[in-house]
């Protein structure tokens, strides 16, 4: 036993362990955030032509959308990244950690969609067209949706195991300790 989990464990601190299988998490939260999205899609759609007189209740999506909503995995590192970048994780209320995730995610989801979108759309194959409607950025993002990618992206993070709360700190280094929650 190495000196690191020797010295956790007299001190009856929780500690995360690697396994070598890091690729197959990865890969199961891709799959996870990717069939979430897809599901929420289905349903948003759903809804949306319930609302315009579809009583068939039929959502819609395109396999197009499954890598872009499976990118969802990226959501939990970026933001455990600009925490530490910023500097204080663990000095924060954990609401205060949870909106500035919640606006860090709705910004990366709209810059993955724009972007997507406009890929798509100079291909001739981009599932969305947003043109016209309220609020559109060329035709491929809708600024009035910031509240349901806010949610979503909070979701994907959770879903994926990206929330963590501070069970110490190490005493020679400060650094915090995590859990996972």
């Amino acid at each position: 036993m190495n000196r690191w989990n020797q010295k956790n464990k007299n001190q009856k601190i929780a500690v995360r362990k690697r396994s070598g299988g890091r690729w197959k998490t990865w890969v199961r939260n891709f799959m996870l955030c990717g069939l979430t999205g897809w599901g929420l899609e289905i349903l948003l759609t759903s809804v949306e032509g319930f609302a315009a007189g579809d009583m068939k209740f039929m959502g819609k999506t395109s396999i197009y959308m499954f890598p872009i909503y499976g990118m969802g995995i990226l959501l939990g590192p970026i933001g455990k990244w600009v925490d530490s970048w910023i500097g204080d994780r663990g000095r924060i209320e954990v609401t205060d950690r949870i909106f500035r995730h919640g606006i860090l995610d709705m910004v990366l989801i709209f810059s993955a969609e724009y972007l997507t979108g406009t890929f798509l759309k100079s291909l001739g194959i981009c599932p969305w067209d947003y043109t016209g409607r309220m609020l559109s950025v060329d035709g491929v993002i809708r600024l009035d949706f910031a509240p349901f990618w806010f949610m979503t992206g909070l979701l994907f993070e959770y879903l994926t195991g990206g929330k963590e709360e501070i069970l110490s700190r190490d005493p020679e280094t400060e650094k915090p300790i995590y859990r996972q929650i």
